[in-house]
């Protein structure tokens, strides 16, 4: 789950409900995501990142909330 301006616009504009989407969770945010492609891109040659798996600390799933 990244936070990013899709909410808003799934919701058409209803950023009160936008924002209840990640109410209860610390989602990803873009600056996390772009961190990791700068990471993986700036890596020696001899180096290859083949896979790489990220989550939010804490996501159970999408329908569940951490209390």
């Amino acid at each position: 789950m990244v936070e990013t301006e899709f909410s808003v616009v799934r919701f058409r504009g209803d950023v009160e409900k936008a924002k209840n989407v990640y109410r209860g969770i610390d989602p990803l945010t873009p600056q996390d995501i772009a961190e990791l492609v700068l990471f993986a891109t700036s890596r020696p040659t001899h180096v290859e990142i083949s896979a790489m798996t990220v989550f939010p600390n804490g996501q159970a799933s999408a329908t569940l909330r951490k209390a």
